[in-house]
């Protein structure tokens, strides 16, 4: 009787996904469906992102727009996409390099820009892949530049 009792409250304690994890989950499959159609075209990952940066609030959606336009400077051979809903920048294989991650999306205290697995970041045996974002001045730009270039291998 006790081995029932433990794994009903198990169950409780595991409330599952939020409903924002959910949102992003359902918009990482449409992605999915709408890269399959697509042929990897550029103009239509542009527009996507372009929108996704559109839906946010200020001040997050100054802070996306300039730094889409420096990840775009910085390095040329990246596709733009969306990735669970937010702006990303993908190799010529497809493979996301870097993202934007939204605070107010989900509720967290700073925006993030971070770096998947494909990105050549590696540094000895530790180093940073995601980064806290609260403005963009002139230094952090050049860090973030500096960043993405090496990221694809520039």
């Amino acid at each position: 009787m006790n081995e029932g009792k433990s794994t009903q409250k198990a169950a409780q304690k595991s409330a599952g996904f939020t409903a924002d994890e959910k949102a992003a989950m359902k918009e990482r499959a449409a992605e999915l469906k709408a890269e399959a159609r697509a042929s990897k075209n550029k103009e239509a990952g542009e527009n996507a992102v372009l929108a996704a940066i559109a839906e946010m609030a200020e001040p997050e959606r100054s802070l996306a727009t300039r730094l889409h336009a420096l990840i775009k400077t910085s390095a040329p051979a990246l596709s733009p996409k969306t990735w669970y809903g937010m702006p990303a920048y993908a190799n010529q294989e497809g493979k996301v390099i870097c993202f934007y991650q939204s605070a107010q999306k989900f509720n967290t205290r700073y925006a993030t820009l971070g770096f998947q697995h494909d990105a050549n970041l590696d540094d000895g045996a530790m180093w940073p892949t995601a980064f806290a974002l609260k403005e963009l001045t002139a230094p952090v730009e050049e860090k973030i530049a500096a960043l993405v270039q090496k990221a694809v291998g520039e």
